[in-house]
């Protein structure tokens, strides 16, 4: 929690409000009895109206006061703690969006979104109530216990058998729920997990007939998060009416000790009055922090996950000294390059070296799991190698800053991503000042033209989330577009082309290659029939390189690319 209070610094004016408003209701809190006490033994007892009605104005102005200020200081701590959650989860944001892969992989995703929003609402109710009663709890306790010494010393000492006994209360009750309390934040995880799952591939789940197993997944962890749930609720139930025991039997015990006390006329009826409304406010000063303690830690827990995410730093970084790439260049290296993802045994790709130079087409193909993606995934640097150099215009990526580095790069990846929004807007997510122009034209090189054409609003179609109102090989195509608008120098196509059929295919190879003449092309692909007429082919097994060179080249030497080929196409197309 300690490590989130600079967050409130900018909303410290508002939290002094809530200090000083609080205090002063604990104030006119704390003399209303007093005040009652002097109706009681000045006025009800003598008879002198005059009094009574005196003092009951007066305290009715207290009281007025009192509740001014609570309104206030609602109102005030709310607004402090609203503008802290925004701007922890504008902090987080800001903070995973500077993430690596291998941080994302760390977390997860289903655990990142439940930090972001679930535990800093958690987080953000506490510090409300905190607000409020990290101030009064202490004065009510205190101030009463002072009250009350003044009302009666020797009444007091039944209050010094309460109070120890409500603390033990305290104390059990919050070993208890800490422990449950953090399986409740990860068991919410395993559920978001189990939903975002369930609703991402439901198309899988469906076409497998697995609704029913999926449902059993669910309710095991709905069930797991719903007992851990039940059983800090018990605690809480068995809780609060042991605690109005303690309460009712302070309230008998005062009673009948402080009867005793008047009968021997060592105290008057009004002060007796008065002090069991500061024995009311004393315990009840406990009660709120028992529900501080109990809401504390599991706001800790939240907290301390939140700042786990926060103290995690990406592991690539910029560096201090970056170095500036030639512009409008494009050429990419690999010398002796190898990586291994953490924690894997094997690496995923081992000793690569080859060179791409602009102007011409280096193709990737390769069985599943031979390292195609893995390997392009080095050179837009979202992962960096444990050995060797991916070298960008003659400079190490390492060397150069992130956004230097990706603003050469058109990066179209293996899972076509469009996000909500229109269609233009989506392929101007690959250059924001686009022209309109610039926009169709794309679209036109992708072979999106056509089919954009036919929609209902043309490029003003709004893309549904995560692209469900499009097909997989208009998503291609849209992706590829989007990538084409930024006219970068380094092209990377990652299994791009798989749902588009052959004709398409075809077209969008012979105007990529007229687009693309004088950039770097580096495609990756499972179809023989969309590489054989690159420049290069690299042959990648088991992460290695099996052959390199052109598909002559290759058909004459490597038995790995021919094995492919033979896979793939019929004899008269092989000739």
């Amino acid at each position: 929690m300690k490590k989130l209070v600079k967050f409130l610094k900018p909303f410290q004016i508002p939290i002094y409000f809530v200090l000083v408003l609080i205090l002063l209701q604990s104030l006119a809190e704390l003399y209303l009895p007093t005040l009652m006490a002097d109706i009681v033994d000045k006025g009800v007892v003598t008879g002198d109206t005059k009094y009574i009605w005196k003092i009951g104005g007066f305290m009715l102005l207290v009281a007025a006061g009192g509740v001014i200020c609570s309104v206030t200081a609602s109102f005030f701590s709310a607004k402090a703690a609203s503008g802290f959650g925004k701007l922890l989860r504008s902090k987080i944001f800001s903070h995973v969006g500077d993430y690596s892969l291998h941080e994302f992989d760390q977390f997860g995703t289903a655990s990142l979104i439940t930090r972001t929003t679930n535990d800093i609402t958690q987080v953000q109710q506490v510090l409300i109530m905190m607000l409020r009663m990290m101030v009064m709890a202490p004065m009510m306790c205190i101030g009463g216990i002072i009250m009350a010494l003044s009302k009666d010393t020797k009444l007091t000492l039944v209050l010094a058998v309460s109070i120890p006994v409500l603390i033990i209360i305290i104390l059990i009750v919050q070993k208890k729920a800490i422990p449950l309390f953090k399986a409740m934040q990860v068991k919410l995880d395993k559920l978001n997990r189990v939903l975002r799952e369930n609703l991402t591939g439901i198309r899988v789940i469906r076409s497998f007939n697995r609704i029913d197993h999926e449902k059993k997944r669910f309710d095991e962890a709905n069930w797991d998060l719903t007992k851990t749930a039940i059983k800090v609720n018990k605690i809480m139930a068995a809780m609060m009416p042991t605690m109005m025991i303690i309460l009712n039997l302070t309230t008998v015990a005062i009673i009948w000790f402080g009867s005793i006390r008047i009968s021997n006329g060592h105290m008057e009826v009004g002060d007796m009055m008065a002090f069991i409304q500061y024995a009311m406010q004393i315990m009840f000063s406990f009660l709120m922090l028992a529900m501080m303690f109990v809401m504390i830690p599991r706001a800790s827990v939240s907290a301390s996950r939140i700042v786990e995410v926060l103290d995690t730093i990406a592991d690539i970084k910029n560096p201090e000294k970056p170095m500036k790439p030639a512009a409008k260049r494009g050429e990419v290296e690999f010398q002796n390059v190898s990586f291994s993802y953490p924690g894997a045994e094997m690496q995923a790709i081992s000793d690569i070296s080859f060179k791409m130079i602009p102007g011409e087409v280096t193709a990737i193909i390769g069985g599943t799991g031979s390292g195609k993606s893995t390997l392009i995934n080095l050179i837009p640097r979202f992962y960096d190698v444990d050995q060797g150099k991916v070298l960008v215009d003659g400079i190490d990526v390492r060397e150069m800053t992130q956004e230097s580095l990706r603003q050469k790069i058109g990066f179209v990846p293996q899972q076509a991503v469009l996000f909500t929004g229109t269609i233009e807007e989506n392929i101007r997510y690959g250059k924001e000042d686009a022209t309109e122009e610039e926009v169709r034209h794309a679209a036109e090189i992708a072979q999106a033209a056509d089919f954009i054409a036919e929609m209902s609003a043309d490029y003003d179609t709004e893309i549904a989330q995560g692209g469900t109102n499009v097909s997989g090989g208009q998503k291609q195509r849209l992706s590829i577009a989007r990538a084409l608008v930024r006219k970068p120098e380094i092209y990377v196509f990652d299994d791009s082309f798989s749902a588009l059929d052959f004709k398409t295919d075809a077209r969008l190879r012979a105007a990529l290659k007229e687009e693309t003449g004088n950039a770097t092309v580096l495609i990756v692909a499972q179809r023989v029939s969309t590489i054989m007429d690159a420049d290069q082919i690299i042959v990648l097994d088991n992460g290695k390189i099996a052959g390199k060179g052109t598909h002559k080249q290759l058909m004459e030497t490597s038995k790995v690319y021919r094995e492919i080929v033979m896979s793939q196409l019929s004899e008269e197309e092989i000739a």
